[in-house]
């Protein structure tokens, strides 16, 4: 039994869904992807997959064994790159983990001048809205943490950010345009709901702003709140068709300044300020496609907060 097959058939089978879609990706039979997991199986002595005709499921111990199989040809596509380096002629697959509005404003503007550059290097990327917890399963993982962050895993910075103020000019043309932080208490609110803080002040929160160059104290306004929500997207939408204001990182809101869709309100003060930090699994060292997908977006990410392409 050639035990590295039966691994990488295994894989195959789980992420393609299919004894049938792995046959595909990997150029087998369907009997032969079949019969390799069934003698893998054997070899354990244990079942690893749980077989019904509508669907394909992991057993508790095909759930641990996947876990060191991955890791496994990990290792081994990083011995591969290495001794391949000195060609210049990366290839493989970077496995990436990411939160959702990361994946989606921060690397998928990227992906097709990446792929222009190095095409025989895939991206499969993953999106978790709690990626911290899993960094020694990817090859990389993008997460975002507040200036405070303190983690105790080997990470990169990729980019600053401020989280700001931004309105429509029409509701600004109806409401008037801020000149402090005290002008926003006759504004309506669109509020992220994992910024609430319980408070017997009903609809009414407090805002907090402080200085963008950090010059002078930060200021608390109590702002009407007239719509909350934990989806950025859905405040986003509401803010554009002239809702109200809304604290937006600038990464989601770059697009919308950049063409007038919104407008920057209280350009000197911020909401907050974050960081992009690409985290590293600490069990190896870092694959040089690994390295050159990090450069790569170390480059780049600094241009999307202002609208600007990234090729």
């Amino acid at each position: 039994m050639d035990r590295l097959l039966t691994m990488r058939v295994f894989q195959a089978v789980v992420e393609e869904g299919g004894f049938a879609a792995a046959a595909r990706s990997m150029e087998l039979s369907p009997p032969v992807v079949t019969r390799l997991v069934a003698d893998l199986e054997q070899h354990l002595g244990t079942r690893l997959l749980q077989r019904t005709t509508r669907k394909l499921a992991l057993t508790d111990a095909g759930e641990s064994y996947l876990l060191r199989v991955r890791a496994i040809l990990h290792e081994i596509e990083d011995a591969e790159a290495a001794a391949a380096a000195s060609t210049r002629d990366l290839r493989g697959t970077i496995r990436v983990l990411a939160a959702p509005l990361l994946a989606t404003h921060f690397l998928a503007p990227m992906l097709a001048s990446w792929h222009a550059l190095y095409p025989k290097l895939m991206l499969d990327i993953l999106v978790d809205p709690f990626p911290a917890m899993r960094v020694d399963e990817f090859d990389v993982t993008f997460m975002v943490a507040g200036d405070d962050y303190d983690g105790n895993i080997v990470a990169r910075p990729m980019a600053h950010w401020e989280a700001v103020v931004i309105a429509a000019p029409g509701y600004l043309q109806r409401k008037g345009v801020p000149a402090e932080p005290g002008d926003l208490q006759n504004h309506e609110y669109l509020r992220y709901s994992g910024q609430l803080v319980r408070s017997q002040s009903g609809a009414a929160r407090r805002l907090r702003l402080q200085p963008l160059h950090g010059a002078g104290a930060a200021q608390e306004v109590k702002v009407p709140v007239v719509l909350q929500s934990v989806s950025a997207g859905v405040l986003l939408r509401a803010a554009v068709d002239g809702m109200g204001v809304a604290v937006m990182s600038r990464l989601l809101a770059a697009p919308y300044l950049a063409s007038g869709a919104l407008v920057h309100v209280l350009p000197d003060w911020i909401f907050s300020r974050y960081t992009v930090y690409a985290a590293l699994p600490s069990r190896r060292m870092m694959p040089a496609r690994t390295k050159v997908f990090l450069d790569f977006v170390s480059e780049r990410s600094p241009r999307l907060a202002y609208g600007h392409p990234v090729d």
